[in-house]
């Protein structure tokens, strides 16, 4: 009887490990359909609802249909945008030569002319300024004191001092490696090819010491950001060689918009902050008690902070797009019904985009309001019983934690139903990071985030970032530089 018992009871076991076993097998798949489908598959998120779906999504699908054929497409003939009009143009007339009627030799009138505009490309063009600064003595003073004074005109201020870096190579340097991702090894060989030998170490040495020029004006900014009712936060690894930490953190903080918005009075201003880690007293620390709305993902750090959060369906939607993966082709299922909400969700956004704020409100409070409580219903029917597609369950429970941040938007008409604007302001780093890999130090890191600042700041504003820096540098190297004539929107485009 016992042996029987122990026997029953080891069976038990065996057919728990197993069953653990098998989840583990399945995970790993999925985990491994995830990573071909990344690799070789469509990497947009887009999410049309269409094809044979089962009946809790039929009335979903049907509204989306009548929606699309509501909506005539018709093929454009592409058309160039005009040259701008202040470029340099220097006209190049081909005329003919013999201008006599090849009919009965009368003399040929012009009737008219055609034009049109090739754009020229000239190479860049490096000069060599000479500043002079001429002596002067007395000559009655030389014979009769043994002190001569001189006179002689001061050095004008520079950027770089006894550098002879000017703020336009500086500019070209900052611009080539934070607004286009081009390392300094490249650059150095670019100036060889106009026979001036310029060490990346030497660059490097510029780079820092003009990033340190720019912390007043990056201070200044910081402070017009956190007076900002709504902010949007992200972070992204950076690896920093010489550290004792695996990876370091970027921080990224945005106000406003991608674009300068003249119906917008919020400041267009991205901000970079370096750490040599990931928690929470990073971005407590730089908030600095904010309580205004904080649009983030789910990473918890950010509960730390005094801000009200707003949570990102991007992220939740970008869930469900992996769990439908892993539904195979052609297959439908529940991701499919979640998706279809989120897409109408989006739709409205759509619609609203450049709507006032009391406009948004309305609308999301008369159009998505509804769409979230179908979301919530079904989020309450099918999270306690989902099994199977981890995830599927991984999704639904970011969406049942994340729920209360996820709805938030639609009770305030100033915020946004993602926090895309901090993703998209990570991207020029994460661009960037693919060339030159990796800092050498913390403070390297310092000033790329100090300068990646100034150059995405300068983008969002409509600036041209090559002129701004220039600008700047020539001011912010000044005994008492005006810093407010340097912030973005006071700057002249």
């Amino acid at each position: 009887m016992k042996n029987e018992l122990a026997l029953k009871q080891r069976i038990a076991e065996l057919e728990k490990l197993l069953a653990q076993k098998d989840a583990q097998i399945a995970a790993l798949e999925e985990r491994w359909r995830l990573a071909q489908q990344k690799q070789f598959g469509k990497s947009a998120e887009g999410f049309v609802g269409q094809g044979e779906l089962f009946n809790e999504v039929e009335e979903i699908i049907e509204a989306a249909e009548a929606e699309q054929q509501s909506i005539s497409y018709t093929r454009k003939k592409p058309v160039r945008k005009p040259l701008p009009k202040d470029l340099p143009r220097e006209q190049v007339i081909h005329d003919i030569e013999d201008k006599l009627c090849h009919c009965c030799g009368g003399e040929l009138h012009k009737m008219g002319e055609d034009k049109s505009e090739k754009l020229e490309f000239i190479p860049a063009q490096i000069k060599v300024i000479e500043h002079i600064r001429p002596k002067y003595a007395c000559r009655h003073c030389d014979k009769s004191s043994t002190h001569t004074p001189i006179k002689q005109a001061s050095m004008p201020a520079m950027p770089i001092n006894k550098g002879m870096a000017t703020s336009s190579l500086l500019s070209q340097l900052i611009t080539s490696k934070y607004q286009y991702g081009l390392p300094l090894y490249r650059q150095e060989a670019m100036f060889k090819q106009y026979g001036i030998e310029l060490s990346r170490q030497t660059m490097s040495s510029w780079i820092d010491k003009s990033a340190t020029l720019f912390v007043p004006l990056v201070e200044r900014l910081k402070a017009e950001l956190l007076k900002q009712p709504t902010l949007f936060a992200d972070e992204t690894p950076l690896k920093v060689v010489k550290s004792d930490k695996v990876n370091s953190y970027m921080w990224v903080y945005c106000s406003g918009r991608d674009s300068p918005d003249p119906n917008n009075p919020i400041p267009n201003i991205v901000l970079y902050d370096f750490h040599n880690s990931r928690a929470a007293a990073c971005v407590v620390n730089y908030l600095d008690g904010y309580q205004g709305y904080l649009h983030v993902d789910g990473y918890q750090a950010y509960e730390k902070t005094q801000a009200t959060l707003t949570g990102c369906w991007a992220h939740a939607r970008r869930k469900f797009i992996d769990a439908k993966k892993l539904q195979g082709k052609n297959k439908t299922g529940k991701a499919d019904v979640v998706l279809s909400l989120i897409q109408k969700l989006y739709a409205v956004e759509s619609r609203v985009k450049e709507k006032s704020a009391d406009d948004k409100y309305t609308t999301r409070q008369q159009v998505s309001v509804p769409i979230l409580d179908k979301l919530k219903a079904w989020l309450e029917q099918n999270q306690p019983n989902l099994v199977g597609n981890t995830k599927l369950i991984e999704a639904a429970n970011y969406l049942a934690n994340q729920w209360h941040k996820l709805i938030r938007y639609v009770d305030d008409g100033r915020l946004s139903i993602d926090n895309n604007r901090a993703e998209r302001a990570v991207k020029p780093f994460v661009i960037g990071r693919k060339n030159w890999l990796f800092s050498q130090t913390a403070n390297g890191a310092h000033a790329s985030a100090t300068l990646y600042s100034i150059v995405e700041t300068a983008n969002v504003n409509g600036l041209v970032p090559f002129d701004y820096i220039m600008a700047c540098l020539n001011e912010l190297c000044q005994t008492a530089p005006d810093i407010d004539s340097l912030l973005p929107w006071n700057v002249k485009k």
